[in-house]
């Protein structure tokens, strides 16, 4: 059991934790919308042409991202021990509507390098937990010391209206705390200025303001007590490291994605000024703009600001010994190789199908496009094995949710069903799955192999047993087989149906 003043110093430790993360995952989810200003531009390109392009992107972050998200589907858990999945987890999970939702929290650990799932119960309905996938910019988890899987602790922070929510989430307890949204909630630092309400505060009013207090929730015990007796919150994490921070996806995409952008905004602006053959004037002298005073009369003169006439490309020269001289355009397909080539690098280094990222395809092989996908196929099966150990717990968290302990001990060392990472044909698939049975393999499993859940599964065998009972050749059969009624002499029918089961 944690004090007040042991939770509410874990709360600030964490969410500082949280703040700092927040820095990258910003970025990286800004990235993946195609918000992308732009980098590398030279000082003189920047000036005159940087405004110009800073809402345009040509957005591959979002294509590598999603790539492997779209063959990541839980078909299914299955307990250790267990011949099939287990129904009433799979039940749990659609009701959650995971399905869908899980496809968010890949998506999010792919940008973010992890996210998280939650698992609590529900009071108006034990047998059916509450299952959510959470994102990295609210959720952080603590480990004991030394330990990469022993959960100590778990915050969920959030902001809504005016203010900033936290539930700290310990093996035996979990605490509830609010306080006015502040600047606190963007950086660790303490401002002058509460930015809940606009007023400066002296240092000391600043902090009690800003410090975390007790969030009631009607007739619920703050803290109330943790029934599962383990931290209800497990953590998916993307390219996980034995010392360092899981990796994102994202992060190692974004400085190609920078110098794709720089390259496009350089052959628009090439192509625009390609229009008009550039050209340069000789024999003039420099065009000036007369002042006028306030009579109108002239008094002078100011020199024309040459900066204009590299945007405007419009001149008044005068003078009978002026002319102009011209040459040819840039070659404008320099761009378009180099850009090529950005991105054959960047499928390369994410392990992205070239046809997924260069829109055009020759006439392949079947077999070529499958050893084309072989590295994006390799990538999801990591995904598969990292996500995976997340989601074992899950089920786990699931199981104690609803007292569950026994079927608990058995999923911690169960397995999750995937949907196949390899892309293929149904003629492929089917074809491949006859074969297995021929060599004996089950039919429950070759529908797993299949990509059916559970719930899919258990209809076919209705199905099966349905079609099987009308089939009058199968009833003979059953008829025929050893131990039926009539039979044969020994069985219990009589000569009468002997003769006619014979007949």
């Amino acid at each position: 059991m944690a004090t007040y003043e042991q939770a509410l110093e874990l709360v600030d430790l964490l969410t500082s934790e949280l703040i700092r993360r927040r820095t990258e995952i910003d970025r990286n989810s800004d990235y993946y919308q195609g918000k992308q200003r732009l980098k590398f531009a030279s000082d003189q390109f920047a000036k005159f042409h940087g405004d110009r392009y800073k809402d345009f992107s040509d957005n591959w972050v979002q294509v590598v991202a999603d790539s492997p998200v779209e063959r990541m589907t839980v078909t299914g858990f299955q307990a250790s021990g267990e011949e099939t999945a287990d129904k009433e987890l799979w039940e749990c999970w659609q009701i959650n509507g995971l399905d869908a939702d899980s496809q968010m929290g890949f998506l999010g650990s792919i940008n973010s390098a992890r996210s998280f799932l939650l698992v609590w119960g529900d009071p108006d309905d034990p047998d059916m937990p509450v299952v959510t996938f959470e994102d990295a910019s609210q959720c952080i988890v603590a480990y004991e010391p030394g330990s990469r899987r022993n959960r100590r602790a778990a915050l969920k922070s959030w902001q809504d209206g005016n203010q900033e929510f936290a539930t700290l989430y310990l093996a035996d307890e979990v605490w509830k705390f609010a306080r006015p949204l502040s600047q606190q909630s963007k950086s660790p630092q303490l401002a002058d200025v509460d930015e809940a309400i606009g007023l400066w505060l002296p240092p000391g009013e600043q902090r009690r303001r800003r410090t975390w207090e007790p969030r009631e929730m009607g007739k619920e015990p703050n803290p109330q007590p943790n029934p599962m007796g383990v931290v209800p919150m497990v953590e998916l994490p993307n390219k996980p490291m034995l010392v360092e921070e899981p990796i994102s996806d994202v992060s190692g995409v974004t400085a190609m994605q920078d110098a794709i952008n720089l390259l496009w905004a350089q052959l628009f602006t090439a192509s625009d000024y390609a229009s008009f053959p550039q050209r340069v004037i000789l024999g003039a002298e420099r065009p000036v703009i007369p002042k006028l005073n306030s009579a109108g009369e002239i008094v002078g003169t100011q020199a024309v600001d040459l900066d204009k006439f590299q945007v405007d490309r419009v001149a008044w020269i005068t003078g009978k010994d002026a002319h102009i001289a011209e040459w040819q355009a840039a070659n404008l397909t320099m761009y378009t190789q180099i850009i090529e080539v950005a991105v054959g690098h960047l499928a390369a280094q994410t392990r992205t199908p070239q046809h997924y990222l260069v829109g055009k395809m020759a006439n392949l092989a079947e077999g070529a496009l499958l050893a084309a996908e072989t590295g994006l196929v390799k990538r999801v099966q990591e995904k598969h094995l990292w996500s995976g150990q997340g989601l074992r717990e899950g089920a786990r968290l699931i199981a104690l949710a609803k007292g569950e302990t026994a079927k608990a001990r058995a999923l911690r060392s169960g397995r999750v069903l995937w949907a196949d990472a390899e892309s293929r044909s149904h003629a492929q698939m089917a074809d491949a799955l006859l074969k297995l049975k021929d060599i004996g393999f089950p039919f429950q499993w070759l529908a797993l192999r299949y990509g059916l859940t559970p719930t899919e599964i258990a209809d076919v065998v209705a199905l099966r047993e349905k079609e099987a009972e009308m089939d009058p050749m199968a009833a003979v059969g059953r008829m025929m087989a050893p131990g039926a009624p009539g039979a044969g002499p020994n069985s219990d029918g009589g000569e009468d149906q002997d003769d006619e089961a014979a007949a």
